[in-house]
């Protein structure tokens, strides 16, 4: 057989070779001739940047929550410790310094005391998040607080509500306040009772006192300051059917990352509804603090 056969087209063959190599080439060339005659996207970020702002601006510089370990240390003065036996209570800023801390760091013992926070014992120095564990066991030996202070800590703390300096202890129902009812407690400003109020509606109501500690800015050292001054009633929690919750329902949880949403909503899909809150620690992605977080919140 002559290899020329191969080679060899007929008048229709050679147009249909043609025409597919012309679709071949336009193929290769759509992206180019695409972007040419596409027009540039333009995207509009105000709406994003104007949620930026308004985040910004409601976060209060002092209120940010700093772990110890991250505390200020690379301001501090590089003069000697000068000690002597001190009451921490209205000590003022000059003597702080003495004692060998930072600028920063008394600036945060000045803001906690000028939102009403006292130090009853030794160890509430402790409490303040710029003192590392360094500084105190340093300083600890020079501590020494009137009894005046180990009283009121006392009758401050009573849940009672005897009178404290002549006047009765003001107890705030935390799931029903308003937002002028939060701002009469010191320490709480007009942002900080509305990220309350916000957090509280993401919940559906707080369980216990405690996730007090949960609201962006506020630190155990202003959380002992209020928790006298609240009342929670776990009853009055608005809870969740989570047989028929949808993904947007779950969403207001904080406890729970989208991964963990899907999940949740899949495993009822193939298995079925969920009749105790034990069905929820067979969703692997869920750990057992995030089931006890989200119990309270759930009916079955």
């Amino acid at each position: 057989m002559n290899i020329k056969e191969y080679f060899e087209f007929s008048k229709k063959e050679l147009n249909g070779l043609i025409i597919l190599c012309l679709l071949l080439i336009l193929i290769a060339a759509a992206p180019q001739i695409y972007s040419w005659f596409k027009p540039e996207e333009l995207y509009d970020y105000t709406e994003f940047e104007k949620e930026v702002n308004e985040f910004l601006a409601s976060a209060d510089s002092d209120t940010y929550s700093v772990p110890k370990s991250y505390a200020y240390t690379t301001s501090k003065s590089a003069i000697k410790p000068q000690y002597f036996e001190f009451n921490p209570n209205n000590l003022p800023e000059y003597l702080w310094k003495k004692l060998g801390l930072s600028e920063r760091q008394v600036k945060v013992i000045k803001n906690f005391e000028a939102k009403g926070g006292k130090f009853y014992r030794k160890e509430d120095l402790k409490k303040i998040y710029s003192i590392t564990d360094d500084d105190y066991q340093r300083l600890e030996p020079y501590i020494n607080i009137p009894t005046q202070y180990n009283n009121s800590k006392y009758t401050f703390n009573s849940y009672n509500r005897r009178a404290v300096n002549n006047r009765t202890l003001k107890i705030i129902d935390l799931n029903k306040a308003d937002s002028l009812e939060l701002e009469s407690l010191k320490g709480i400003g007009p942002t900080f009772a509305r990220r309350i109020i916000k957090f509280r509606s993401r919940l559906g109501g707080f369980w216990r006192k405690e996730q007090l500690l949960e609201v962006y800015g506020m630190d155990t050292a202003k959380y002992e300051l209020l928790q006298s001054h609240l009342v929670v009633h776990p009853e009055d929690v608005v809870k969740l059917n989570i047989n028929q919750a949808s993904f947007k329902d779950l969403r207001r949880f904080p406890y729970l990352s989208y991964k963990q949403i899907n999940a949740l909503l899949q495993y009822r899909n193939q298995h079925g509804n969920y009749s105790s809150s034990s069905d929820l620690k067979k969703v692997l992605i869920l750990t057992e603090a995030v089931v006890s977080q989200l119990e309270p919140y759930l009916a079955f």
